[in-house]
């Protein structure tokens, strides 16, 4: 992989301090030297998430913005990678992560996304991570990364900002409108926190209902309302809103 095309990890956070300590050497083993850097956009976290990213070397910004959509998009502004490859805080990327972008990206894949299995072992989370494989309507949410060549990235406009939940669904929208878009068949680790403090069923009529509202074009604002009542729970993280 020419240096043109390396790699620029961008994770948005807030309050992550315990999941930077693990996820920013994890990538950096892995990511190998097909990796430009690792960027942290931080939305104003209060504990020691600044101080870990500095310690592993990780580039470490204060976004204006408590948006993941803001966020992230302040993260790719800064980004030096011919490849953006956005992964949420509370996640692990396949080992192969790195090849496995090259290797899509040498094949002519401009964007696209892997599948996951969760960090806790249970039948109905078995159930869910199981159609993470498809690519079809439901693919692209955030906890299954997204890897995308800058280029086309910044033809599209990036993350549309107005959106305060669902900007990754969003983002995919538009891009299957311009290109085809990938599930990569290596698989990610993804937390279970959210089930662990919700009901499996209370989380999937919550996901269900904010699915609904987007797709009947609700405003982004009501929707994320609607959803954390529902879920009757605080915003610890910026990942934990679906």
């Amino acid at each position: 992989m020419t240096e043109e095309c390396k790699i620029s990890v961008i994770i948005p956070c807030l309050n992550e301090e315990e999941n930077l300590k693990e996820l920013i050497p994890y990538i950096q083993k892995y990511g190998n030297e097909l990796l430009s850097e690792i960027i942290l956009v931080d939305g104003g976290s209060i504990d020691n998430s600044s101080a870990v990213a500095k310690s592993f070397g990780a580039v470490f910004v204060k976004s204006p913005i408590c948006s993941r959509a803001a966020q992230l998009n302040f993260g790719a502004h800064k980004a030096k990678g011919d490849i953006f490859y956005f992964v949420h805080a509370d996640t692990r990327p396949s080992k192969e992560f790195s090849k496995a972008i090259s290797l899509a990206i040498s094949q002519g894949k401009q964007v696209g996304c892997f599948r996951y299995r969760f960090d806790r072992e249970s039948r109905l989370l078995k159930f869910n991570s199981w159609f993470t494989r498809f690519n079809g309507l439901l693919s692209g949410g955030g906890d299954q990364s997204l890897f995308i060549k800058k280029s086309f990235f910044e033809t599209l406009g990036g993350f549309d900002e107005s959106f305060c939940i669902m900007e990754d669904f969003e983002l995919v929208r538009r891009i299957r409108q311009k290109s085809d878009f990938h599930v990569l068949p290596d698989e990610m680790i993804v937390s279970a926190r959210k089930y662990s403090e919700n009901s499996w069923l209370k989380v999937q009529l919550a996901n269900l209902m904010a699915f609904s509202l987007f797709l009947l074009k609700a405003k982004p604002a009501s929707i994320k309302s609607l959803y954390l009542n529902f879920l009757n729970k605080r915003i610890k993280s910026i990942t934990e809103v679906e």
